[in-house]
């Protein structure tokens, strides 16, 4: 590897392997900052889940590891593991302080997980199943012990392969972390044992994304008794899954020295899910503005197309633009729908997408377009949008902005303040770039669709301030000087 990297990028489910979004960013702040050497940790769920490395890895990038945290490998051979009533002690300590909301100590230090609590004995020693049915029969005793019992290791046996990590990655100057989660945790533990500054940028909050894949996911599955609970209720299994990430949140928040967010609201949720708020700070988004400049020169002449460019995944929330095109392609016939992003990461949704585009009969209208390059795409539609029932600040509508597409978003995010303005009054005062709807709202959706597609001076107006917004507020330039000016903060450089 040669010398350690300035900058330690840990990167969860995203750079390398999958493209757009988060992987995008990291891309272009390591590219745009080649003064500085980076190294990236990738955290992957299973290896089968990624195909090949999708970007051309820059030359200023000097380390590369992957790790796939719920990989089937060889366990510890199972041998059993008497009681240490010192260590059940120390589990209800921990248990109690985080009950009163505090983070104890021993939670960010490696040696509690390679020699206090080991991988051995959380497994098969009688203290960890001791404690996993006290636990059991004073919280969760409506629900099936199994169902319990697997959930509790299932959550918990990826905090030892992160902690082995930990230990065996080369230090670095920094470490700069997109998310909290498992990415936050390890980037926790390696800033506190190298004594290294620890800067989490969350792109959405993690938290709250997370907790919205767990309610809608029907892989979490709960066995329900005869009057166990209303439907509707959030099952104790989910919980436990939620508040994991919640505390993962929170030890992030504790363990990072600088805490940014890509805009005003985002910080204030941080604030009150536990950041502190002298650690906070908020640094947008930024694109390289004059790529887009040919794509406005032909989109001008662009038929009625609407693309809606993002993952096929339930938090998209694709099939409300399925929906919504139902009701536009009835007033508009030759409207077209194109869906452009990667269908293979959620396939029962993408199929569940297909058969309610044959259901509606939408099949000339509604395009399934897979992976394609966005400038391109941009050149050839009237308007794009977001369907998403949760975001951060997604770069697609700078993009979309840059190339002079207006854009209809849901209320998430960070779309209000790009589509309305927010950076300052100055940035409000120059109107809209298209609308904002509310989630899950078909025919709200369809209606501004119809007010763009049909009014030209709407259109011209949007695209105007879409484009003046992107430029002065949203420069790829001023997105390089921010982080490189906290970068050689936090590495003592001269400015």
């Amino acid at each position: 590897m040669g010398k350690s990297p300035d900058i330690l990028m840990v990167a969860e489910g995203t750079y390398p392997f999958v493209r757009g979004g988060v992987s995008s960013w990291i891309h272009q702040l390591i590219t745009g900052l080649n003064e500085f050497t980076f190294g990236v940790v990738f955290l992957g769920s299973r290896r089968e889940d990624y195909g090949d490395i999708k970007y051309e890895l820059p030359e200023n990038l000097i380390y590369l590891t992957t790790e796939y945290l719920f990989d089937e490998e060889e366990l510890p051979k199972p041998h059993p593991i008497e009681k240490r009533k010192k260590l059940f002690k120390q589990l209800e300590k921990i248990h109690f302080l985080l009950k009163e909301g505090e983070i104890p100590e021993e939670l960010l230090n490696v040696k509690t997980y390679l020699r206090q609590i080991t991988e051995e004995e959380f497994l098969y020693g009688r203290t960890s199943w001791e404690f996993i049915t006290d636990s059991y029969l004073k919280l969760a005793r409506d629900n099936p012990f199994v169902s319990y019992f697997w959930t509790v290791r299932n959550i918990h046996l990826p905090v030892w392969r992160v902690t082995r990590l930990a230990v065996k990655i080369p230090k670095a100057g920094l470490i700069h972390s997109p998310s909290t989660g498992y990415a936050g945790f390890l980037s926790s533990l390696m800033g506190k044992k190298w004594k290294r500054p620890f800067i989490l940028t969350e792109h959405g909050i993690y938290t709250r994304e997370r907790k919205i894949d767990i309610l809608i996911s029907d892989l979490i599955n709960e066995e329900r008794f005869f009057f166990q609970k209303e439907y509707g209720e959030v099952g104790h299994i989910k919980e436990l899954w939620i508040n994991f990430f919640l505390l993962l949140g929170k030890l992030s928040y504790v363990a990072a020295d600088r805490i940014i967010s890509l805009y005003e609201d985002a910080r204030q949720i941080q604030i009150k899910l536990g950041a502190p708020p002298e650690k906070t700070e908020v640094i947008p988004n930024g694109i390289k503005v004059e790529q887009y400049i040919e794509a406005r020169k032909r989109n001008v002449k662009a038929p009625p197309i609407i693309a809606l460019i993002g993952r096929v995944v339930p938090i998209k929330d694709i099939k409300t633009f399925i929906k919504a095109m139902r009701i536009v392609a009835a007033k508009l016939p030759e409207v077209e729908g194109w869906i452009v992003g990667p269908t293979d990461e959620d396939p029962e949704y993408y199929k569940e997408c297909k058969k309610l585009v044959n259901v509606l009969r939408l099949e000339k209208n509604v395009k399934f377009l897979g992976f394609r390059n966005v400038k391109e795409i941009l050149a050839s539609v009237r308007l794009t949008t977001l369907t998403s029932i949760s975001e951060g600040m997604p770069l697609v509508v700078l993009e979309s902005f840059a190339a002079g597409v207006p854009c209809v978003a849901t209320d998430v995010g960070a779309c209000r303040q790009l589509i309305y303005g927010g950076v300052s009054e100055e940035d409000k005062k120059l109107g809209k770039a298209g609308e904002v709807v509310s989630v899950a709202n078909p025919g709200e959706t369809a209606e501004n669709y119809i007010k763009f597609l049909t009014n030209r001076e709407e259109w011209e107006r949007a695209r105007k301030v879409a484009v003046e917004r992107v430029e002065k507020f949203y420069s790829y330039q001023q997105f390089l000087e921010s982080y490189r000016k906290l970068y050689r903060r936090f590495l003592n450089w001269p400015e």
